[in-house]
């Protein structure tokens, strides 16, 4: 039999035993309002909110939202940031040269185009971006992305791979274009950090592994897998090479050591930056003077300053459009992460969407100028930003000291050795290796380390795409497994407060008999109604009689569900909970509401639900709630057609203790608060 609900005023005046229950009232929105955002569509609320912003932009609102550069230009202040801004853009600069031809190298490029990629891209990022210290160019994770995706598709001593890499360069610009003029950016955000982690680690052992090929002195099989390379590497072993090799360490220590110098001590970060530009000279210089014959060379590269080209060939795009949406992934991960952080430290606003605008663009007008896809490179913006580079202008001034090394310096480079640029590769690529952040994942989250080993292994032994993909889908997997089984919690009492509790954080909370009281932590929806439900069942016989008071119950005859974290709840969840409503009356379960936020109420209301189960059953406070409840078990009115009163006979006690006599409640004389949440 259901409980006999009577009206809280009616049962408070039967019994002049009993202690009155004053609670602080909850309003019930009006469920027929016409208010339009009760109604609205969060697609449609974020498009007002968009339209709403447009029409209160001012000329000079438009000026700064199109070319950001105009924030720092009307209030440079020359004699404390120019010095800074030329210091920091010539020691930028001077380290991006040597990586650029390296990257470029990597990428399966001639060296020029990585110098190409680090001239326009720039000086296009310097007005359309938002970051003032993100030095933009290319970088080694992309160019393995590049060199992964064309080398299935081309052979790179051929014209057309050079192409697809300038079409590349375009595609992606478009990506990140279109990403960032819709305001797209945050569905990155279901790809968690260790499975860029993972993906960034065994790229690293990847790159690291293709480079050694220069030095050992023999060809060693180009993959993204990392078996392939090791069997290449071992079958070649007979052709091994002393020379390169030797150079080659030489100038990887001289490297490690010199980047360690220039993080230990601040003032010392120059040395950092001239690490690549070192190992350069002292490479070009050997080979110069003894000619080595093991030593391979870089060659005659073009001198001048790239031409306007239009891309000439469309036929292969679409094989090309799923790197070009896994580089503007890594672009919005990695290089609009490291814009945000070098905007906080340096205390301005930074738009992540108009950050990924500001690259597309980069990388559009750079595939007009033979540029490969390009992106904020994490070791020379942490140089940039130590040099205290106040602006934009420290990229334009790197823009010109590329500039000057494609019109002045190019004859020179001809002598570099191959090895040399492995060496700055592999130096560059070390940092990548995060085996701190494994340890980390492994000490915080085990489940967050082991999708950091599954993503790292899959990358390695299956490539950068399979491994990409099935970090993404385990990343996932565990976000819709985490809502498709949310945290709900058992409540209890704190002892001398009206504070409830999870019972398993805090031991000393304690439950009232008969009632139980149950927090949902999570939005309320069809994927995740019929756990919640099967958890409600289960709590029913899970009560721990030990932490009760009162007299010992044989049941449970109410739940209180606290929905304070239950931020939505949607049709389906409605239908089961008019459902686990009825249920609960055929069994004599009173089922209670607290603190609903107004949008679930609505819904409620709508639905029926407040109707269904009773105004008088939706409360402000838990503990209202729970005094209600302990109200009508302590009201033994109407014996007869009350359950409530057959529990205290069946109790066993003729005057059992009532509640309140366990441990008083405190009666709050409050204003009537917000319904809001």
């Amino acid at each position: 039999m259901s409980l006999a609900v009577k009206d809280l005023s009616t049962a408070s005046s039967s019994s002049s035993a009993a202690i009155p229950v004053k609670i602080i009232p909850l309003q019930h929105p009006d469920s027929t309002s016409s208010d339009p955002h009760c109604h609205s569509i969060p697609f449609n609320d974020f498009f007002s909110r968009w339209t709403a912003k447009i029409k209160r932009m001012t000329f000079f609102d438009w000026i700064d939202t199109i070319f950001p550069c105009f924030l720092w230009i009307r209030t440079y202040r020359w004699h404390q940031y120019f010095k800074l801004d030329l210091m920091a853009g010539i020691t930028v600069g001077i380290m991006l040269v040597p990586q650029a031809m390296s990257y470029a190298r990597l990428a399966g490029l001639q060296p020029i185009y990585g110098l190409y990629s680090s001239f326009v891209p720039v000086f296009v990022y310097a007005v359309f971006g938002s970051s003032r210290q993100l030095a933009v160019g290319p970088v080694a994770l992309v160019s393995l992305l590049v060199s992964n995706a064309l080398g299935g598709i081309v052979d790179p001593s051929e014209e057309l791979y050079t192409e697809l890499a300038i079409l590349l360069a375009l595609l992606v610009g478009i990506f990140e274009c279109i990403m960032g003029f819709l305001r797209l950016g945050w569905l990155i955000r279901f790809i968690s950090h260790s499975v860029i982690s993972g993906f960034t680690t065994a790229s690293a052992v990847v790159i690291g592994l293709s480079q050694l090929k220069y030095f050992l002195g023999y060809s060693v099989s180009r993959s993204s897998k990392i078996m392939p390379v090791i069997e290449s590497i071992i079958a070649g072993a007979d052709q091994f090479k002393w020379p390169p090799f030797l150079l080659g360490s030489t100038i990887l220590v001289i490297l490690l050591v010199m980047k360690h110098v220039g993080k230990a001590k601040k003032e010392l970060q120059f040395v950092r930056a001239a690490g690549p530009l070192t190992g350069l000279a002292l490479g070009t210089m050997i080979a110069k003077v003894f000619h080595p014959p093991s030593i391979t060379l870089v060659g005659d590269i073009p001198q001048g300053l790239p031409k306007f080209s239009f891309p000439k060939s469309f036929d292969h795009a679409k094989l090309l459009l799923p790197t070009s949406a896994l580089i503007t992934g890594v672009a919005i991960l990695e290089s609009v992460g490291i814009a945000k952080a070098l905007a906080v430290k340096n205390r301005y606003e930074l738009d992540s969407n108009s950050e990924l605008f500001g690259l597309g663009v980069a990388n559009i007008f750079g595939s007009l100028f033979s540029a490969y896809p390009t992106t904020g490179s994490f070791s020379r913006s942490a140089v940039n930003s130590e040099s205290e580079a106040k602006t934009g202008l420290s990229g334009l001034v790197t823009g010109i000291i590329i500039g000057c090394s494609l019109l002045f310096l190019t004859p020179m480079f001809k002598f570099i050795p191959q090895c040399a640029l492995a060496a700055i590769v592999i130096s560059a690529v070390s940092g990548l290796v995060d085996y701190e952040g494994a340890i980390f994942l492994w000490r915080v989250d085990k489940r967050d380390f082991t999708l950091w080993t599954i993503t790292s292994t899959t990358t390695l032994f299956f490539g950068i795409e399979i491994g990409v993909l099935i970090g993404v889908g385990f990343s996932l997997a565990f976000v819709i497994h985490e809502s498709a089984n949310p945290h709900i919690a058992v409540l209890g009492r704190l002892p001398g407060t009206t504070v409830y509790r999870n019972m398993k954080q805090y031991p000393e909370a304690y439950t009232y008999s008969g009632i139980v009281i149950v927090r949902i932590d999570a939005p309320i929806y069809f994927a995740n109604i019929s756990y919640i439900k099967d958890r409600l069942r289960e709590y029913e016989v899970a009560i721990d009689k030990h932490t009760s008071k009162g007299p010992d119950m044989e049941r449970i005859y109410f739940v209180i569900l606290e929905m304070s974290p239950v931020t939505y709840i949607d049709s389906s969840a409605v239908e089961a909970l008019k459902d686990l409503y009825e249920e609960y009356k055929t069994r004599g379960i009173q089922l209670a509401i607290s603190n609903p936020n107004k949008e679930v109420l609505l819904t409620l209301a709508r639905a029926g639900i407040v109707e269904l189960i009773g105004k008088e059953w939706f409360f402000v406070r838990v503990h209202d709630a729970v005094q209600v409840c302990v109200h009508y078990v302590n009201t033994p009115t109407n014996v007869e057609e009350s359950s409530k009163s057959s529990l205290w006979r069946r109790s066993g006690a003729k005057n059992s203790p009532s509640y309140a006599e366990v441990e008083p409640d405190i009666v709050f004389k409050e204003p009537l608060l917000s319904r809001e949440k």
